[in-house]
């Protein structure tokens, strides 16, 4: 299958940026048809399960996020996550991230996946990883930075409490309950 991007423009550039796109591409009954499209430039992201071993818990952040007030008051358990800079390794980023957001130091990640959040409008990919902490790891304040008006709490969950937070539908985040969904498939009985 194939496809022409025939003229490509930013329409909005602030924070984040819209691209908006004339394309031709085939279709699955050998056809093409031309189409616009907008995509949300939002960059590509890391998160990261955390489990605490000699707590038996999963580490969250809870964090005020607008685009959520549709729905209850606006603050949301999360995965520790960020924004991957131009040039970074994902890996390093997480790492930072988990520093600041939640104040532990972690050595080692291991890599789970990456996948895009939205696809039908947003190029963003999250990279997800896992590690496992000790509470004595927690070397660093945390709660985000400052300078970025970031107030983020550390939430520790007991695994078995997750569990039934999951099934009650109360993990909100998508990249938080593919995180969670891993986890109980892949480390819940080590």
């Amino acid at each position: 299958m194939k496809y022409n991007i025939l003229k490509e423009e930013i329409v909005f550039d602030h924070f984040f940026k819209i691209k908006k796109a004339s394309i031709v591409h085939e279709l699955f009954d050998s056809k093409s048809v031309q189409i616009e499209r907008l995509c949300f430039e939002r960059g590509d992201s890391v998160a990261i399960v955390i489990y605490e071993k000699d707590t038996d818990s999963l580490l969250f952040t809870n964090q005020f996020r607008y685009p959520t007030i549709k729905e209850k008051s606006g603050w949301i358990l999360e995965l520790t996550a960020g924004s991957i800079e131009a040039d970074e390794d994902p890996a390093d980023r997480v790492k930072k991230e988990v520093e600041e957001e939640i104040g532990y130091k972690i050595d080692g990640v291991t890599f789970i996946n990456s996948f895009f959040v939205s696809p039908g409008g947003t190029s963003e990919r999250i990279w997800l990883y896992y590690s496992t902490v000790e509470s004595t790891e927690k070397l660093f304040e945390g709660g985000g930075m400052k300078y970025e008006n970031e107030d983020i709490e550390l939430i520790k969950i007991k695994t078995s409490d997750v569990i039934t937070q999951l099934q009650n539908n109360q993990f909100r985040d998508a990249k938080t309950i593919i995180g969670l969904q891993w986890f109980l498939m892949n480390k819940i009985n080590e």
